[in-house]
């Protein structure tokens, strides 16, 4: 396994250290983490900022903070969100809910050949028809 785009929610796991990441996506996240290959889609800190503005999550410090400390830890990377992602998120084949940020998450790991760490049913579905690799973030 090469690179490993992570769900916003896993994001927010690896760095609070919750005990909702199983020890198979630990180590797949600690081997990617060695080659520097670890993403972030750049959805990913939107969505984090939105939930917190909505009270949906609460974190250790200022937001913006938070997303800074999180985006420099080392082997992280925050994957743009070039034209060829954006287009393709608009035309990824099969079915996936129209959750603009999931679409926009899938279309990347596509593009980049990634493996999608998450939780997310939906996605992990999308994953089983073939559409994307992915990983269960609970094993």
């Amino acid at each position: 396994m090469s690179l490993v785009l992570l769900d916003t929610h896993v994001w927010v796991w690896l760095l609070s250290g919750s005990s909702r990441m199983g020890p198979k996506a630990r180590k797949a996240i600690q081997r990617s983490l060695a080659k520097e290959a670890v993403l972030v889609s750049a959805i990913s800190p939107w969505e984090v900022a939105m939930l917190v503005s909505k009270g949906r999550l609460v974190l250790d410090r200022d937001v913006g903070e938070w997303i800074q400390a999180a985006l420099a830890l080392p082997g992280v990377r925050l994957e743009p969100l070039s034209p060829e992602i954006a287009v393709a998120s608009t035309r990824l084949p099969g079915v996936l809910h129209p959750d603009p940020a999931d679409r926009i998450i899938a279309a990347t790991a596509r593009h980049l050949g990634a493996v999608l760490m998450t939780e997310d049913r939906q996605l992990l579905e999308y994953g089983n028809d073939g559409h994307i690799k992915t990983i269960k973030a609970g094993q």
